[in-house]
Order: structure tokens, then C-alpha cells, then sequence
């Protein structure tokens, strides 16, 4: 019982225990049960299929951590200042703009594929900073805490495009009514109000809204965190108590539940002219080369002009490994891809194989790359 508790309190048992949900799914996808796992998730519970209550429901709370986590580290964190925010932000926009920028130069003469820019260009925060916890105390502090504040901006600027490029036709009353309830919870936090319940129930009736709206439903999830209170008098404020309590459903269930149902490719219905294909090699190299240059340049040029400090007892090549890192695109590259390519299972399972490729080549390299320079 010893030896799990320290697994799961570890850095790294999130990035693991997905990795495992991943594995399951590609072994399940192309064994005997591969018609069990696809009708399972295509099964209907409550109007919606299973596939769907994981993507658009279970979803929501993984993005209410993240907005949770955005908004701690804006307020208190490492991201409080603007001089603390200039060198993160800056990467993590380089870091999606280049990205997107070769994915749309491999896919130029496959005008429909341009529709998943932006699958490139996320980091999945929970598998780099677990291939960093791997390496334990050899890596600087520095570099973690600049990885973290990168992944968090990331995931900010993706949940933008996600309001702004991959939202259909939306119905303006529900919407309307998630907008009430949204300013509800504002009068609760200035009010002083310090329960978590009221900001649950009424939060679950922003998602509805959001849901019937068009918009995509986990956005709920971000702007529903960004009204739990943060600082109080005394004791533990309200937003750090959801985040705690939040984080291992997020990280040993909902996520690798994700994982579990995203991640199965039926590799027998492929050719290889399917795997080297525009939009898989699209996908890879903008994982892979894409993000580390777009990061390590920006971080060195910052750097070199004197406007940003370099990261303290961090050597060159470690900031190199750690933009390498981010390469890792594994969770929100596939929840955007779901939305670029919605009822087209072909096109995503193109996805996949560019996000596990791109994912897998930055991972094994950035942890070299750093375990080297670690030693």
C-alpha cells in the first residue's frame, strides 16, 4: 500500500496513468473486442452517446481545473506580474503560431484538412511535466516552473481558439441564459459568498446552457472557474479547495478516461500511404519542430535583446530540451482535432497517428536531451 501511495502522489503517475489508458485503447482497437470498444462508445445514454458524455461532459471538469489553474497563477503564481508573464507568453504564442503556420504549409493542397490548424499547437502539461518529474531533482527548479507557466498560457490561447475558430451555429437564448447565470456567480464571489455548492449547482446549469447554445459545452468549465474565489481572509480559499479536490478525478479518471476513448486506432483499415498523408504529417511536424522552434527561439531572442532573463542554473541545452518537451501535444491536440474533423472518422484517425507520432518523437527527445545534459 506504501509503494502505491508514493505512485500516485508522484509527479509523473497522471502522464503514466494515461499513457496506459492510451496503450489500452490502441491494443483494444485492434483485437477481438474492437467491436465491444467502438459500439460502446457510439452507445446512447440519456440522448447522448458515451463517446460524447466523456468529450463534452466528463471534459468540462478537466477545464474547470484548467481555468482554475489559470486563474491561481495569474492572481498568486508565477504568472502574477507582467514581467514574470512577458517570456512564457511570448513562447507559448510562438509555439502555437509556428505550429499552425507548418501544418497549413504541408496542407495547402488539401483545402479541407486547413480546418485543423490549430491540432499542433497545445501542449499536454500533465505528459511533460511528468517526463520532467522522471528526471526528479537534476532538472532546475527554474525550468519546471517556466515549463508550467508556458503549458498554462498554452492552454489559455487554446481555449480561445476553441470560442473563436471551432464553434458552429449558435442558438443566443441558452447562450443568453448561461450569461445570467454566469453573472450570478460574480455577485456571489463580490458578496463574500464562500461555499463551493451554490457555484457547483448553478455551474451545472451553465454548462446546459452552454451545451443547448452551440458552443462548445467545456468552455463552461473555464469560465465557471474564473468565479470561484481566490484570495480570503482566512484559511484555505475556495478555488485552491476545488483544485485539490479536483485534481486526482482529473488526472486518474477523467483524463485517461479521455485517453481510453480517443485513442483507438483500428490500424488494420489503414494503408501507408494513409500514415504519411498531409494531415498526419501535418500534425507531427508541428509537434515536433514546430514547438520546439518557435519556444527555444523566442525564449534565446528574449534573452539576447535583454528583455527577458534567462532561466536561473539552467543550462542552453536544457531550455532546448524542455521547448522540445512541449512538443507533447497528446490530450488537447486530440480534443481539438475531435472538433476540426466531427463525423469524420477517417480524417481522425489521421489525427491520431500525427498526434501520437509528433507526441512520442518530442517526448523520447526532450527527455534524452535533458537526461544528458542532467547527469
Amino acid at each position: 500500500m506504501t509503494a502505491i501511495r508514493r505512485f500516485f502522489s508522484g509527479d509523473a503517475a497522471g502522464a503514466i496513468v494515461l499513457l496506459a489508458a492510451a496503450i489500452a485503447a490502441l491494443i483494444v482497437a485492434n483485437s477481438p473486442f474492437a467491436p465491444n470498444y467502438f459500439a460502446t462508445l457510439h452507445h446512447e445514454v440519456g440522448g447522448m452517446s458515451v463517446h460524447y458524455w466523456i468529450d463534452d461532459g466528463a471534459m468540462a471538469l478537466f477545464f474547470l481545473l484548467i481555468g482554475l489553474e489559470v486563474k491561481s497563477e495569474f492572481v498568486s503564481g508565477h504568472l502574477s506580474t507582467w514581467g514574470e508573464r512577458i517570456m512564457p507568453g511570448a513562447a507559448a504564442l510562438a509555439g502555437m503560431a509556428v505550429p499552425a503556420g507548418l501544418y497549413v504549409l504541408v496542407n495547402m493542397g488539401t483545402p479541407a484538412n486547413l480546418r485543423g490548424w490549430a491540432i499542433p499547437a497545445a501542449t499536454d502539461i500533465a505528459f511533460a511535466l511528468g517526463i520532467l518529474a522522471l528526471l526528479g531533482s537534476r532538472v532546475p527548479t527554474s525550468l519546471k516552473v517556466l515549463l508550467t507557466a508556458i503549458a498554462v498560457i498554452d492552454d489559455l490561447l487554446a481555449i480561445l481558439v476553441i470560442a473563436l475558430f471551432y464553434t458552429g451555429h449558435i442558438a443566443l437564448l441558452p447562450l443568453l441564459a448561461a450569461g445570467l447565470g454566469l453573472g450570478v456567480l460574480v455577485i456571489l464571489n463580490l458578496s463574500g459568498v464562500r461555499s463551493l455548492v451554490p457555484y457547483l449547482l448553478i455551474g451545472v446549469g451553465i454548462w446546459y446552457g452552454v451545451l443547448l447554445s452551440g458552443v462548445h459545452a467545456t468552455l463552461a468549465g473555464v469560465a465557471v472557474a474564473l468565479t470561484i474565489p481566490l484570495r480570503t481572509g482566512d484559511g484555505q480559499p475556495p478555488l485552491k479547495r476545488l483544485e485539490h479536490a479536483l485534481q486526482p478525478w482529473s488526472s486518474f479518471l477523467i483524463v485517461p478516461a479521455f485517453g481510453f476513448a480517443n485513442a483507438g486506432i483500428a490500424f488494420g483499415g489503414m494503408a501507408a500511404a494513409d500514415v504519411i498523408s498531409p494531415l498526419p504529417v501535418g500534425i507531427m511536424l508541428g509537434l515536433f519542430l514546430g514547438k520546439q522552434i518557435g519556444i527555444f527561439a523566442t525564449i534565446r531572442g528574449l534573452v539576447t535583446f535583454r528583455l527577458a532573463e534567462a532561466p536561473r542554473n539552467a543550462s542552453w541545452t536544457q531550455v532546448y530540451g524542455m521547448a522540445v518537451l512541449c512538443g507533447i501535444g497528446f490530450t488537447m491536440s486530440l480534443f481539438i482535432g475531435g472538433l476540426a474533423f466531427a463525423g469524420a472518422p477517417h480524417a481522425m484517425d489521421a489525427v491520431k497517428v500525427g498526434v501520437f507520432a509528433g507526441s512520442i518523437l518530442s517526448g523520447v527527445a526532450g527527455w534524452l536531451i535533458i537526461r544528458r545534459t542532467a547527469q
